[in-house]
This record gives structure tokens, C-alpha cells and sequence, in this order.
């Protein structure tokens, strides 16, 4: 009889479970749902608000909420956008509003119209916002301008030498001008501050490979791996903050596959029997 009670309480507790399973569905989708129509309402008081209560300032501030990744729910780039036309009838001389418009343009592929808008904010304000020569090379590295992107990446990285993406995008830079020597200084000297970086380690691989430092590239190589292995959304999403957040899993595991490919390569040529460069 003991027996037949445990056996019936166990099934007791299975089918109590399977009863609790659809309302917990119905719960999370509620939340979702909540969040959801939250924010939506949310956009559409901002909409308003801005129409018909017109404000450079506060335009321009739901712009930049709606152009990062720190809230995925508040990501919008259409909305950005028309915050920042906004802005820019309100406002044009609005302080960094040329350079938002130009970081959207640049994310929509769009690099002439970036380039323009990105000059004329350096135009308007020169040196006082440093930011704008990290954004026109990086616009100019895409363009395939390489000189011209590593004159702003060195210029940026001189204001803010500890700043890793900077340094990692101006050896980038580096690479595709045929320069990897240097491109090893600047990561060397970056990887002195942030030595577990996995994009500074694949970069600096790359740049020893080039050189033809196969066994220094592959430790660097195996480094980038680990770092990658671990890589969270948010870690993805601290490196490009103006990317829709839903591209951040997919960012990974691009990164991830680009670092094995590297590795395989440099093992082939260690296996190849090439000179190590002193």
C-alpha cells in the first residue's frame, strides 16, 4: 500500500505539472506582450510629443536612446532617424547631430551620404569631438580608403590611447594598407592594457601571420579562441553599440568561425615547415 501511494503521488505531481505548464506560457507571453506594447507605447508618446511640444534637445536624446544596444527593447533605427531629422530642422547645429546621422547612414550602407554628413560635422566642430574622425575611419576603412583611415585612427587613438576598439580597427586598417608591421605595434601596445581582448588577439594573429611569426600568431590565435568561446550578447554588443542587438548571437558565432579559420591556417603553415621571423 505504501508503494501504491508513493507510485500514485508521483503521478499526482506529473499531472499537477503538465496543468501548470500551458498557464506558464500563457503568463510569459503576457509579460512579452506587456514589454512589447510598453515600448511601443512609449515610441508613440516620443512621436508625439516631439510633433506637436517641438525640442531639439529632447529629439536628439530619443535618437540616441533609439541608436544603441543598451535597451534591445528601445532599438529603432527608423525612429532614430526621424529623431534626428527632427533635430536637424529644429536644430542644425545641434552638437553631434551630423555625426549620428552619419553612424546611421554607415549602418544603412549608405557611405557616400555617410562621408558627407560625417565631414560636415567635423567641419562644424573640428577636434572638440574627437569621436567623429574614429567614425569617419572607420566609414573610410569600408570605403576602401585605407590611408585616409588610418590618418583618423591615428589621429582618435592619440586622443584616447587606452580605447581597444580604436586601436583594433586602426590596425585593421593597417592591414588591408599592407602595413602589418605596424598593425603588431598597435595591437602589441593595446594588448598591454587589455590583454584577454579577443578581438585585439584574432587582429594581432592576423598581423604576426602576415609577418610571418607563425608560432607567436597561433598563441595569439588560441587566446582569441578562448575569449570568444565565453563571449555573452552584451559583450558583443560593447564592441558595436550601434547594432541592432539582434544580430549580437550571430555576431559570435561569426567571430568564433573567423578565429578558426585562422588558427587552421597558421597550423598549416607551421605544419609546412615555414621560417619563423625573428
Amino acid at each position: 500500500m505504501m508503494h501504491r501511494g508513493s507510485i500514485a503521488g508521483r503521478h499526482g505531481r506529473h499531472i499537477s505539472i503538465q496543468k501548470a505548464l500551458p498557464m506558464t506560457l500563457v503568463v510569459i507571453v503576457i509579460l512579452f506582450s506587456f514589454i512589447f506594447f510598453r515600448q511601443r507605447l512609449r515610441d508613440g508618446y516620443e512621436v508625439f510629443s516631439v510633433r506637436f511640444f517641438p525640442n531639439a534637445q529632447r529629439a536628439f536624446s530619443y535618437g540616441v536612446e533609439h541608436l544603441s544596444s543598451d535597451n534591445p527593447g528601445a532599438y529603432n533605427i527608423d525612429l532614430a532617424s526621424y529623431f534626428f531629422m527632427r533635430t536637424l530642422a529644429l536644430d542644425p547645429k545641434t552638437p553631434y547631430l551630423y555625426h549620428q546621422l552619419a553612424r546611421i547612414a554607415f549602418l544603412q550602407g549608405h557611405f557616400g551620404e555617410a562621408m558627407r554628413d560625417i565631414n560636415t560635422q567635423i567641419e562644424m566642430y573640428g577636434t572638440s569631438t574627437p569621436n567623429s574622425y574614429y567614425v569617419r575611419g572607420l566609414i573610410e576603412g569600408y570605403a576602401g580608403d585605407y590611408d585616409a583611415a588610418v590618418r583618423d585612427y591615428g589621429y582618435f587613438l592619440s586622443v584616447d590611447p587606452a580605447n581597444w576598439a580604436s586601436a583594433n580597427d586602426y590596425a585593421w586598417v593597417l592591414l588591408k594598407a599592407n602595413k602589418p608591421k605596424e598593425a603588431v605595434v598597435v595591437t602589441d601596445d593595446a594588448l598591454k592594457i587589455h590583454p584577454t581582448n579577443p578581438w585585439l588577439l584574432s587582429t594581432n594573429a592576423v598581423a604576426l601571420y602576415e609577418i610571418g611569426d607563425y608560432s607567436a600568431a597561433l598563441i595569439s590565435a588560441k587566446k582569441a579562441q578562448t575569449g570568444a568561446t565565453y563571449m555573452t550578447a552584451n559583450g558583443w554588443l560593447l564592441a558595436y553599440p550601434g547594432n541592432d542587438p539582434q544580430t549580437a548571437q550571430q555576431g559570435i558565432v561569426t567571430m568564433q568561425k573567423s578565429i578558426q579559420e585562422n588558427i587552421h591556417k597558421i597550423e598549416v603553415a607551421i605544419s609546412g615547415g615555414a621560417i619563423q621571423s625573428n
